[in-house]
């Protein structure tokens, strides 16, 4: 570590001779935009959000140009706005209303994809109603699990990056929370007790830069999805079946296929997923609880916190961004963790197969573009995108369905052996499910004897209301 805390150091002194110092560095920006001499301590870029304006243009007679260069008045105010954000949150693990403010920056500018984020207009909503519509006339054939969407609504990427920001606090903050508690164990101890109010800021700072890292990748990915469950979470309000038709259009541009039969083929995919999170009570709680299992085995790699915190200049807060940014995140290799990660990767397969079974069987015999559309889809979640591998970076972990073949096949198999309601039951409870060794013997759970739940349900009630009659008979003795 460096000698003072943290390494925050004085400025360097100023030359003696003003001219002399000018003649060494006539833009004032002394040894590059880091910001190391001269008469500018605070480099080119002192926050490191890359705001536009910001350069190192200005000259000596002006010791704010080198800092602010051609910035305008409005410019200027977001910088010292931002600045004010990261010192002054006490919030939580993240600031959550600072990756807002970004995330809709992103799509506002179309900075992720070169697409400006437009309102959704009548017809646009219109068209996507009447492809929810039909899509659920289709899944009741499909499925034995009722509708799942009380309203279909055709959302702005701004408008999706409002409805899903509670669900991704609910993924994030786990993490993010390890990293803030780690940032002051990283000081011996002795040097916690002395820097109280330094490790504070560091925090506010950590917070304020997390956000950052994570509004920056939820507004890529808002550029990226069509709807409310691409990642194979229920990310939106419940019961309600959500499209992107800007992001509809891009997905279906280089495919060849009219785009009414892309946005009907993504409105079954939206529709069938309402419906099993509408109807299978327990199964949100059971895909976040093992997202949130799996961030409580993350182990932070802290001695790249350690080196990032050690060298941390007030000059070069974006020290600690690109900590964030390298991945410091690392699963632990213990039995715990891998039967969480296991444990997940099930849970999205298994969602993700059922999806893709029953929208194909939906739509197989109804579009002539079903199976192209299917391995689209297929390949588009096993590869994912770059916001999704932005978030595999900041939070250790990617939501992707490693075995979504091999549930879709085991799914199918299901309907040809027990029928709809055979294989739409094995969802009443948790246990009924498919493990990861049935995804590698997929005959041999098929054609296994399944325990029946709710038998078993009806059995223990019964049971416990026995007990409850001879407890009343022998009180009344």
């Amino acid at each position: 570590m460096s000698d003072t805390p943290f390494g925050f150091g004085l400025p360097p002194e100023e030359p003696e001779d003003g001219d002399e110092g000018k003649k060494k560095d006539p833009a004032g920006g002394g040894q590059g935009s880091g910001g190391q001499g001269g008469g500018n301590p605070f480099g080119a870029n002192p926050f490191g959000f890359g705001i536009p304006g910001m350069g190192g243009q200005g000259g000596a007679d002006n010791p704010f140009a080198a800092m602010f260069g051609s910035m305008n008045p409005t410019d200027l105010g977001a910088a010292f706005q931002q600045l004010g954000q990261m010192l002054s949150y006490e919030g939580g693990p993240v600031n959550w209303d600072m990756a807002k403010q970004i995330a809709r920056q992103v799509v506002a500018q179309g900075t992720a994809d070169g697409v400006k984020d437009a309102s959704v207009g009548p017809a646009e909503k219109s068209a996507v109603e009447e492809a929810v519509r039909l899509a659920d006339l289709w899944l009741d054939q499909a499925t034995s699990l009722p509708s799942g969407a009380n309203a279909a609504v055709a959302w702005s990427r701004a408008e999706w990056v409002e409805a899903t920001l509670p669900a991704w606090k609910e993924l994030v903050d786990p993490v993010a929370e390890r990293v803030g508690t780690a940032m002051g164990d990283v000081l011996p101890q002795e040097m916690q007790a002395m820097a109280g109010p330094l490790i504070g800021m560091m925090r506010s700072m950590g917070g304020a830069m997390f956000g950052q890292q994570i509004g920056q990748a939820i507004g890529a990915l808002a550029g990226e999805v069509v709807g409310s469950t691409d990642v194979g979470l229920p990310l939106g309000p419940a019961s309600r079946a959500a499209l992107l038709p800007l992001n509809v259009e891009s997905f279906g541009k280089d495919l060849s296929v009219p785009s009414d039969e892309v946005r009907l083929y993504l409105a079954l995919r939206e529709a069938a997923h309402q419906r099993l999170f509408a109807h299978v009570p327990w199964l949100r709680a059971h895909l976040f609880g093992a997202v949130e299992s799996y961030a409580r085995g993350i182990k932070v790699d802290t001695s790249k916190l350690e080196e990032a915190v050690s060298q941390l200049d007030p000059t070069h807060p974006e020290q600690l961004q690109e900590a964030l940014q390298s991945g410091m995140f690392q699963p632990q290799d213990t039995p715990a963790q891998k039967a969480a990660l296991a444990r997940l990767e099930t849970a999205l397969a298994l969602v993700e197969g059922w999806v893709d079974a029953v929208v194909h069987e939906a739509a197989k015999s109804r579009l002539t573009s079903a199976d192209a559309l299917r391995e689209t889809l297929r390949r588009r979640r096993a590869t994912g995108g770059p916001a999704e591998q932005t978030f595999a970076t900041l939070i250790g972990l990617e939501l992707r369905p490693r075995r979504l073949r091999d549930a879709s096949r085991l799914w199918a198999s299901l309907t040809d052996a027990r029928g709809v309601d055979g294989r739409d039951a094995l969802w009443e409870h948790p246990d009924m499910l498919p493990t990861a060794t049935d995804l590698d013997d997929p005959d041999g759970f098929v054609h296994r004897e399944q325990m029946d739940f709710s038998e078993l349900d009806k059995m223990l009630g019964e049971a416990a209301e026995g007990r409850k009659d001879q407890d009343e008979d022998g009180s009344q003795e």
